[in-house]
């Protein structure tokens, strides 16, 4: 049996809203099987937004950049499919953010890292990077191979 949901839009016919079992052929969603290359950059994705929303914010200093960077890369590296991280924290850009302030540290941003994830799912393999575009910190894909 179809379940079906109705809206009435004032003053417009009834629009017939499909059920999101209507959308489901066979316990899989019509047209949205995504390739392996295609869930190797999903994977990509969900790392970067991992690395990134959890360490920004993290205070840093030129002393403490090394461990940090160690520390991003193995949390990361701890992720299903992810077979290498690789974090650069730019020293010369924390030296001269600290000599502009008072504080001995700051807050970890884009701005102060580069970062390498590589990811190996299924045989496809991703290379992403991140790096300042601008004001921006892009994320983006290098590579991908195909198994």
């Amino acid at each position: 049996m179809r379940s079906e949901t109705a809206v009435r839009i004032p003053s417009e016919p009834m629009i017939r809203v499909p059920m999101a079992n209507e959308l489901v052929d066979s316990d899989r969603a019509v047209g949205m099987d995504p390739t392996t290359p295609e869930t190797a950059c999903f994977e990509a994705g969900i790392k970067f937004g991992s690395l990134y929303h959890q360490f920004a914010g993290t205070p840093v200093s030129p002393d403490s950049s090394a461990s940090l960077a160690r520390a991003m890369e193995e949390s990361i590296e701890n992720q299903p499919f992810c077979t290498d991280v690789t974090v650069e924290i730019r020293d010369d850009e924390l030296e001269a953010a600290l000599a502009a302030q008072s504080a001995e540290y700051t807050e970890l941003t884009g701005r102060f890292m580069d970062v390498e994830i590589v990811i190996d799912y299924e045989g496809a393999t991703v290379v992403a990077s991140m790096a300042m575009d601008g004001d921006y910190p892009r994320m983006q894909l290098d590579r991908v191979e195909r198994p």
